[in-house]
């Protein structure tokens, strides 16, 4: 369950809040200053902080510059606030909002508008996931493939197929499925061209690492990566 701090010293739009977000499916943690957003923000490590900008001591904007700068935050930041105007959206945008919600606003909207900012985080998550395979770790994000922490030269092809077995690296591949999901096309019977690329992959890691096999072939079916 995805967890939101909600920000906002209004007792009533900040129980309206919690109503909405519970039963859109949340977890929630509440705060009603900006001082006790920071240490919410740190003791619950919320997916998301729905943040109001009137608050008493810390104001939402210093709470926001706190949170993207010296603590590093890049959880998705909405603001709360009556404030409409251009200049004052921008602004809070530029230091680091992740999306601005005007007072009075629907239930229907804000659970929308934070469905949207944790489908982008998920997203950029994804795509600094690193996967790690024995002594292989690949980042997805900058195509880089290294082998106990040396680099490793790899063609498209043959990138494409490592990340494809690193994905899943309990299942076994048809040479069928490996030139769907590779080549992005129809399998026309053409083994000669998976085997080959597969092989010189094969090569290239065992090459890289000479106490490890990493791809081995299923008899009658096709490829896995090697079990530990």
């Amino acid at each position: 369950m995805q967890k939101i701090l909600i920000v906002e010293d209004d007792n009533d739009i900040n129980s309206l809040l919690r109503r909405i977000l519970t039963g859109a499916g949340y977890q929630v943690v509440q705060a009603y200053s900006g001082t006790e957003a920071l240490l919410q923000y740190q003791s619950a490590s919320p997916d998301l902080v729905l943040l109001d900008l009137m608050l008493p001591g810390l104001s939402g904007s210093q709470v926001l510059g706190k949170l993207r700068g010296e603590m590093s935050s890049d959880v998705p930041i909405i603001i709360l606030s009556a404030k409409d105007g251009l200049s004052d959206k921008v602004a809070l945008l530029d230091i680091g909002a992740d999306d601005y919600i005007v007072k009075p606003f629907e239930p229907d909207e804000v659970v929308a508008r934070i469905r949207a900012a944790l489908r982008r985080r998920s997203k950029v998550s994804a795509a600094r996931e690193e996967l790690t395979y024995k002594n292989i770790a690949l980042r997805p994000d900058l195509r880089k493939v290294t082998v106990r922490g040396r680099e490793l030269a790899l063609t498209a092809i043959e990138y494409e197929l490592l990340y494809t077995f690193m994905r899943n690296p309990e299942k076994v591949y048809s040479r069928e499925k490996l030139y769907e999901e590779v080549w992005k096309d129809g399998y026309y019977g053409t083994d000669h061209t998976v085997n080959v690329h597969v092989s010189n992959l094969r090569k290239k890691l065992k090459d890289a690492d000479g106490q490890e096999d990493y791809i081995q072939s299923v008899y009658g079916i096709g490829f896995r990566l090697a079990k530990t």
